[in-house]
Order: C-alpha cells, then structure tokens, then sequence
C-alpha cells in the first residue's frame, strides 16, 4: 500500500523503454502514474484502433503488465500473442481484453481504469489522451509523412512531428498528476514516436513547463535510424525543446560506460550507434548531468538497468536541493 506521503512521479513515455523503467520503479515507495502515448497505429494496436475506433492499446498494455503485481503466468497470458492463420493472427490477448472491457464500459479509459484492478497494477495508468490521436512529421525537405508506424521508415530527417485533430483534449487526471508531481521523468524511449506524442497533447506540455516538479530526462542509449540518426544527447534535448513551450529539463541521465563492440556491430544493421554524451554543452543549457552506469547487456542488446536507474530516480526524490 502507498503511503499518503509518497512522493509523487510521473513518467512521461512509450515504448519499451517506458515498461523497463517502470519495472524498477515500481520497487520503491513512490505515488506512481505513467501517461501514455495513444499514438500508435501499427500491428494488433493499428488493427484494432480501425476497426474498433478506439486508441491503441498495445503501450497501455504493456505499461499494466510492468506495473503489476501477478503471477507470472497471469502477466504470460496477458501478453500472450497469437499465431493463428485467421483474423486472431498478432493480435495479444491482453490488447483484445482492453477492447473489450472498452466496448462493456463505454470508455477507454474507464477500460483501462478496470485493468489495472485486475491486475493488481501498483500505480496509475494514464492514457495521454482518451481518443485516438495521428501523429504527423514534416521533414526537412518539407514533406509530411502520417502515422507513427510510418514515420522512422522514410528515409528522411524529421524537422517536428505534430498531432491531429486539433481539439485533442488531455485527460482531467493527467493534468492533475502532473500538477502535484513531485518528479517528472521524460523517457526513455524513441523521441518522436513515443516520447514527444505524449508532450504535444494540449495543455500536457504547458503544465510540464509550468509545475514546479524537478524534471528528469532519461536519454537513450544508441541512436535510432529515422528518427535520431547520429543525434547526440544534447540534439535530443534541442528537439524536445523545439516542440516545447519552454526549456524544461533541470536533469540529465546519461550512460558512461562504453558499449562494448560485438554490440555495436550488431546495432550496425539497423544504422544505429551510442548516442554521443556532450556534457560539456549539456551543461552548459543549464543542466545538471548524472553520469553513470545505467547500461546492461541482455539477450545481445542494450537496455537500460532499471534497478540502477530507478534507485537513482529515487536519490534524487530525497535531495532537498
């Protein structure tokens, strides 16, 4: 049970990164609320949001299963995928069951309001909005490609990304969390497609700026073909504050052990490389950087250690500074 004084932390993201992180997190004595992009169109989450008409809840999803607290052959069934050669085909039981409780509720987020009871999820979990939002980048020769799914494959750098419709409307609670966060935490995750949808949504950028929170990026760790190729930690931060209203970041967390090169070979394939950590110049945009080791090698990829960065999230929770 959480106490009435736990800090207050919400966790701004997408993606896979944002479930790895949660998963350490959910270790500490902390109010936990992660906002979630509902940006997604692509696989079991693309095919249900068009023929159901609701957003996608294939990050929602796996947020829940990070943040909960069953057996693990429950959090097996809920993420279990199936194969089949009929319309059941890639879709994940635990998408098909937010579908449904979706269509019994009437809402989305009452849907995944009812999840979380289920499975027992130690936190909140917020969709950034509670419709279906498109994400649009203009690139810097000036065309503009739709759809998350379709944005890192066109072969183009990205000048902005944007949402559509115009009148999405932020969720009451998100607002509300952000509000009276004692600690906002940006990424990781891709900075276009799942990290940035989530500040765009109106009003959620405007209340990062404005409360009074300390606010933390999380940089990735490589770079990403078709989204941040060659990107250093500093341009990440330079984009996210060219969608926003203000500079926000007071903190930076960046890995400073090396990657070892059998890694990098393999990161080769995918036109992806460690992301260049320039303290000097990160600094020097006011931030204070935290270098340290936050990378563990699994299963032949990088992935950021979530006990480590969790309980360094957690330090900074305790300084009074």
């Amino acid at each position: 049970m959480r106490q009435q004084t736990d800090k207050k932390v919400v966790i701004i993201g997408g993606g896979t990164g944002l479930s790895v992180l949660l998963r350490g997190l959910k270790r500490h004595p902390i109010d936990l609320t992660a906002v979630v992009t509902v940006a997604d169109d692509g696989g079991s989450s693309g095919r249900l949001r068009s023929e159901l008409n609701i957003p996608p809840p294939g990050d929602i999803r796996n947020v829940l299963v990070a943040l909960s607290d069953v057996e693990p052959l429950v959090e097996n069934l809920f993420q279990h995928r199936f194969s089949t050669q009929n319309e059941l085909s890639g879709h994940s039981l635990g998408n098909l069951m937010i579908a449904a409780l979706t269509s019994i509720t009437g809402d989305f987020v009452h849907a995944v309001r009812e999840m979380s009871k289920v499975l027992n999820v130690r936190g909140k979990v917020l969709p950034a909005a509670n419709q279906s939002v498109v994400l649009h980048a203009e690139m810097e020769d000036g065309t503009v490609v739709s759809g998350e799914s379709q944005i890192p494959y066109s072969g183009k750098r990205i000048k902005r990304v944007f949402l559509s419709p115009n009148d999405i409307k932020p969720l009451p609670e998100t607002v509300q969390a952000i509000r009276e966060a004692d600690l906002i935490v940006v990424g990781p995750g891709s900075l276009y497609t799942s990290i940035l949808p989530n500040l765009l949504v109106p009003e959620i950028g405007k209340e990062v700026c404005q409360t009074p929170a300390k606010k933390v990026y999380i940089c990735n760790l490589m770079t990403q073909a078709g989204e941040t190729l060659d990107f250093t930690a500093s341009d990440h931060v330079k984009a996210l504050y060219s969608h926003m209203p203000c500079p926000f970041i007071d903190t930076i967390l960046v890995n400073n052990e090396p990657i070892p090169d059998y890694i990098q070979e393999k990161y080769k394939e995918e036109h992806a490389k460690p992301v260049v950590y320039d303290v000097d110049l990160l600094k020097s945009m006011g931030i204070d950087v935290i270098f340290d080791h936050i990378a563990i090698r699994k299963d032949g990829v990088i992935r950021h250690n979530t006990s480590k960065v969790a309980d360094i999230l957690f330090q900074l929770l305790q300084d009074k500074k």
